[in-house]
């Protein structure tokens, strides 16, 4: 089949925030072919230069520099934007992009408000304008492979799934004032599941929520903080102000979400302890259970009574189910060879978004699941203050029935009731 003239066409992206994840993922779209670099935006001077010149250096045209986000949002250089700025700046930075009617794609991290959350949906749903929460781990080759399992009946009916932004960053949030990290002031002031997307927008996806399924109540709890002061105290080059610095964030915060068809959900946050990395996905169900962990399936199919206290003989025997459960997305971009960021996720959600967007799809991860994922932060600030009382999660598709909304089709398709490309 011809590729359309829209497909073809060269976008002019706009990029918003060039701290860490910035750079990083302006370097991937830096490395297309379909996509020019025209702006870039940064309260920092000295970053906007630095990328300039960098982009200038690999051969391509120097991009216009803006201190003001709305400036590039409005500029006539930009068809597209792209949003990696601090936390504090990703919804009216949105906002500002469907309003001036340009496809906005999105970096991960909770919202401030409810309000935050309503007005992304009903501005989305005043300009219909493409927009594109990129959780990558969405896209991660675990995570979609224990979802097509999942689909085909491997767990039976799934009553509890657990996960977690588990990642020690310590060292980050103590070098936050040197290194203008926001994670700094955030954990200076506010206490709740501030980075719930990464765990959440696959559980998503394997429970069905705003497909058949949503959630109903949120339950937070969480620790003193002690990490981040101990940290401080014993290692050098730390600013030694840290060590009796009253941070409001704890050390971990533990979640419990209920939803409509009486599962639950677990997901914690712990960052500011010593650690290895994990998001620790594991799925409960009637017929089989996963754990990340250390990579193994447990199934009535494959296993027996007497295996019930020889488990460390499965694991790491996830790689069997891999080779017959991995989706189609996943066996094309191993055999073109991954590309880098975070395993290749970094690069297949930008791919989803710039396809999408040249092919005129709905968008893969929409502003709806993006409401959702982002409430979880200003709701588990709610119920640590009410010493973990429920609160309710409010239904932010506004009573819209979820066969309604549209769906992103072909390989970037998430969504079960999504068509699919055939393996």
């Amino acid at each position: 089949m011809e590729e359309t003239a829209a497909h073809n066409k060269k976008l002019r992206a706009g990029i918003i925030g060039l701290g860490c994840r910035g750079v990083s993922m302006t370097g991937l779209l830096a490395e297309r072919d379909d996509l020019d670099i025209t702006a870039v935006c940064d309260v920092y001077d000295d970053r906007i230069s630095m990328m300039q010149e960098k982009l200038a250096a690999d051969g391509r045209a120097r991009p216009v520099g803006f201190t003001d986000y709305n400036e590039l949002i409005s500029s006539p250089l930009t068809d597209v934007i792209f949003v990696f700025a601090a936390w504090e700046a990703h919804v009216p930075a949105v906002v500002a992009a469907m309003r001036a009617g340009k496809p906005v794609a999105f970096e991960v991290g909770g919202a401030y408000s409810l309000d935050d959350c309503r007005l992304l949906v009903s501005v989305w749903e005043e300009t219909h304008t493409p927009a594109m929460m990129l959780e990558n781990c969405m896209y991660g080759i675990r995570e979609m492979t224990v979802t097509e399992m999942a689909r085909d009946g491997i767990f039976g009916d799934i009553m509890h799934v657990d996960g977690g932004y588990m990642h020690d960053l310590r060292s980050e949030i103590a070098n936050g004032a040197k290194n203008r990290h926001y994670r700094l002031r955030n954990y200076l002031s506010r206490n709740c599941e501030n980075y719930p997307t990464h765990e959440l927008g696959p559980i998503c996806r394997l429970l069905g929520i705003n497909e058949d399924n949503r959630f109903l109540t949120l339950s937070s709890f969480s620790t003193a903080a002690r990490g981040l002061n101990d940290y401080a105290a014993r290692t050098p080059g730390i600013d030694p102000a840290l060590a009796d610095a009253h941070f409001a964030q704890g050390d971990v915060v533990t979640t419990i979400i209920t939803t409509a068809k009486g599962q639950t959900v677990k997901i914690t946050l712990d960052t500011t302890l010593a650690r290895p990395y994990s998001r620790g996905l594991t799925v409960h169900g009637t017929r089989g259970f996963f754990c990340e962990d250390n990579l193994s399936v447990y199934t009535d199919d494959t296993n027996s009574e007497a295996d019930h206290f020889r488990w460390r003989n499965f694991w790491g025997n996830f790689d069997g189910w891999i080779e017959k459960y991995q989706p189609k997305l996943w066996r094309d971009y191993t055999a073109a060879g991954i590309k880098k960021g975070h395993g290749g996720m970094d690069f297949l959600v930008l791919d989803a978004f710039i396809t999408s967007v040249k092919e005129d799809l709905p968008m893969p991860i929409d502003i709806y699941d993006a409401a959702v994922l982002m409430a979880v932060s200003p709701l588990s600030a709610l119920s640590v203050s009410k010493g973990g009382a429920p609160v309710a999660f409010p239904d932010l598709l506004n009573g819209r029935d979820p066969a309604s909304i549209p769906r992103c089709e072909g390989i970037y398709s998430l969504h079960r009731t999504a068509k699919k490309t055939n393996p």
